[in-house]
């Protein structure tokens, strides 16, 4: 069985990009944009903060008294994080959309709810080529990854 790491997250530390860049950079506003902030940032690697409030709009009916994050909102925010990783280095990233065109070896692990801090670590598995590339992204909670997805996505402008 493969381990991933969790990476370390200091809340104090300065983000790379805070909601405002990431804002400049796609195109999810309120309630879609689901990446708080991203922590670091490397050629093929990135890391991203999603903290998991009482009042997410999909708590109210997911579900009533036992709120629990959808887990493809999990998948999404991965995504959305993978996204900050292809298009962070581009000039004039809102000319760019990014569709998923496969998700596989998804795997939910534990229920997210409110209070969590999810720490998203998203790695390049192939380089993009022909504006098409595949990522694995994990989701922690603390030491613990409570989701992880292999997904492809296009790039196109």
């Amino acid at each position: 069985k493969h381990e991933v790491q969790a990476p370390h997250y200091d809340p104090n530390k300065e983000p790379v990009m805070d909601v405002r860049r990431i804002r400049q950079i796609l195109p999810h506003r309120y309630p879609m944009q689901l990446v708080d902030k991203v922590v670091e940032i490397k050629e093929n690697s990135i890391v991203a903060i999603k903290n998991v409030t009482s009042d997410e709009p999909f708590f109210q009916g997911h579900f009533p008294g036992e709120p629990v994050m959808p887990g493809v909102l999990q998948i999404e925010a991965m995504a959305q994080t993978g996204g900050l990783l292809v298009l962070g280095n581009v000039e004039n990233p809102e000319a760019y959309s990014t569709y998923f065109l496969k998700i596989d070896n998804v795997k939910f692990r534990q229920k997210v709810v409110p209070g969590d801090t999810l720490v998203f670590k998203v790695e390049m598995v192939s380089p993009l080529r022909h504006g098409i590339g595949t990522m694995q992204g994990y989701a922690f909670i603390g030491e613990n990854c409570v989701t992880e997805a292999t997904f492809t996505a296009q790039i196109t402008k």
